[in-house]
Parts: C-alpha cells; sequence; structure tokens
C-alpha cells in the first residue's frame, strides 16, 4: 500500500489520536487519518498543537515525523527504533561493511545522478556532452568530486529555458536564495524524510553514511541515498515555473505539487510504481549489498 504524505501548514491546527486515527482538528471541523496509512507527517507551521501520543503512535506505525522552523526548513525528525524484525543483524552487516564497497557504491550513485542531470538538460544543451564526458571519469569514491564539476554545469544551464521565457531573472543553486531555491529546498527535505524512512524500514542506521560523513548529522546514509532521486525534484520545479502556476510564496498550492513527487512512477530495477514504493526497493537492494549479495544497488532511471 502507498503511504501518504500529511503535510499540516495551517493555524489553529491541533493533532490527536483516537481509535488509531490522525484527527485533524483545524477551523472547527476534524477530519481523520488511519495512522497506518501515513508515511511521512510534515508539521510546518509554528502554531500547530498536538499530544504526545500523536509521534508515539505514528512511530509505532513506521511514519516519519518532520518538524520544520520559522523559516520552512527542516529543524528535526523522528523515525521509528524498531522498524525491522532482524534490525540488530542488519546493522552489523552495515557497520562491518568494507571501505571499497562503499567507495564502489558511491561512484555508482554520482555517476547516475550525474546521467539524469545531462537527461534533463537534454542532448541539445551546450555542456550534455561534457556532463556526459565527466560521468565516465568518476572514479572509486569519487576522489577528484566530478560531482562538484557536473553541479555547476548543471546550475549553469538547467533553469535557462525559464529565464529566457522571463519567468525568472537569473537562478543560482543557494540553500538560502530565493525563487527556485525555496522549492528545491522544499522538496529536497520531503524526499530526504521518504529516504530516511525507507532505510528504518530496511533495518539500516539512517546515520551510517557511505560517503557522507559529519559527526553532527543524523542522516548521513540519507543524503547519501537520495542523490540519484534528486532529479525527479528538479524536474518539478522547471515544470512548476513553466507552467505558470507559481508565486513568490511557497502556498499550499505548491507544495502539494512538490509532494506529488513521492507518487510519481519510477523505474528502479525493473520495478514501476510510486516513488514511495520504490525507494523500499532501493533500501533493500542495499542491504544485499552489505551482505555480500549482488554487487551494486537498484537506482532510478529518469
Amino acid at each position: 500500500m502507498i503511504k501518504r504524505i500529511v503535510e499540516i501548514s495551517q493555524s489553529q491546527s491541533r493533532l490527536s489520536i483516537k481509535y488509531g486515527q490522525l484527527i485533524i482538528g483545524q477551523n472547527g471541523s476534524e477530519r481523520s487519518i488511519p495512522c497506518e496509512d501515513i508515511g511521512v507527517l510534515l508539521v510546518d507551521h509554528q502554531g500547530v498543537i498536538y499530544t504526545h501520543c500523536v509521534f508515539t503512535e505514528l512511530l509505532s506505525k513506521g511514519a516519519a515525523i518532520v518538524l520544520c522552523g520559522a523559516n520552512h526548513h527542516p529543524t528535526g525528525m523522528l523515525l521509528p527504533l524498531e522498524s525491522n524484525s532482524v534490525q540488530t543483524e542488519r546493522f552489523r552487516f552495515q557497520i562491518e561493511v568494507k571501505e571499497p564497497v562503499k567507495k564502489r557504491l558511491w561512484k555508482q550513485i554520482i555517476q547516475t545522478k550525474i546521467k539524469h542531470q545531462a537527461k534533463l538538460l537534454g542532448k541539445e544543451n551546450k555542456v550534455y556532452k561534457s556532463m556526459m564526458s565527466l560521468r565516465s571519469r568518476v572514479k572509486s569514491g569519487d576522489t577528484s568530486n566530478i560531482e562538484a564539476q557536473a553541479s555547476r554545469k548543471f546550475w549553469g544551464s538547467f533553469f535557462q529555458e525559464v529565464i529566457s521565457s522571463g519567468l525568472i531573472k537569473d537562478f543560482k543553486r543557494d540553500i538560502n536564495g530565493h525563487g527556485p531555491n525555496k522549492l528545491l529546498n522544499y522538496g529536497y527535505m520531503v524526499a530526504r524524510a521518504a529516504v530516511a524512512r525507507a532505510l528504518c524500514s530496511a533495518g539500516l542506521l539512517p546515520s551510517l553514511g557511505l560517503h557522507h560523513r559529519n559527526r553532527y548529522n543524523a542522516f548521513c546514509l540519507a543524503d547519501d541515498i537520495i542523490e540519484p532521486f534528486r532529479g525527479f525534484v528538479e524536474n518539478k520545479v522547471r515544470e512548476i515555473y513553466q507552467s505558470g502556476d507559481y508565486e513568490d510564496e511557497l502556498n499550499q498550492q505548491i507544495k502539494a505539487k512538490l509532494l506529488e513527487v513521492l507518487y510519481e512512477e519510477v523505474n528502479i530495477g525493473g520495478f514501476k510504481g510510486p516513488m514511495m514504493v520504490g525507494l523500499h526497493r532501493t533500501c533493500a537492494s542495499l542491504v544485499r549489498v552489505f551482505k555480500n549479495e549482488q554487487k551494486f544497488i537498484e537506482l532510478p532511471v529518469l
């Protein structure tokens, strides 16, 4: 079953639990959603009120909970501690995996990411060939940081059509920037939560990464695995601008369009279905790599 993404961004919202249902009270009315149907709860308003059992009940059903600050950026994420019956065994496989395996997987991830970036630009784009050339030069562990070189080329060209049409003046990828940056940040944040949830469901530690290593980051592995999925967010953001539906504010309508990314069809290892389901296939394949049952993980085809 496809899990739902529930976003709460209205003031005066009250969340509670009754008979296994999430009760959402807004503007004097209530609606309910079965907790077992929820994959991610996203709370994006400072005035939301909730009871303690909202968190404990959703976590017990395997949901991820993302809490945002006043700037609409995520300030924290809650994930279930026990979401897989063989979790301890898989932790051990993950901890004991050798460095060459991690470097091989990171090479695969970066090559897939660059291939997606090139496809989003299109073969007629002037930097397409150089992007594909960079992809072929990625070494084990990406020791030459080809990822950064490809990203500079990608962001320098990706929104050119939108700029040429006058919908935006210019663009520079900046996490604190305006315009498309706000949409990208929001889309990445939701996708990251879905990845972290899928990793926990697979019995893996989201904090123990393949490439990302930061003592202050509890989601290093999620930040690794999200890389080849970023293209789906980027494509959606460009579609929103090209459709002319975007306003200066990241409103409810735009957020809803960005949440659609997790329900779009992806092709992963022969599986075709919603990204929310496909993420579990990717994470399950990562477990098999850690157990030395296969060499590469299953990643999406954009």
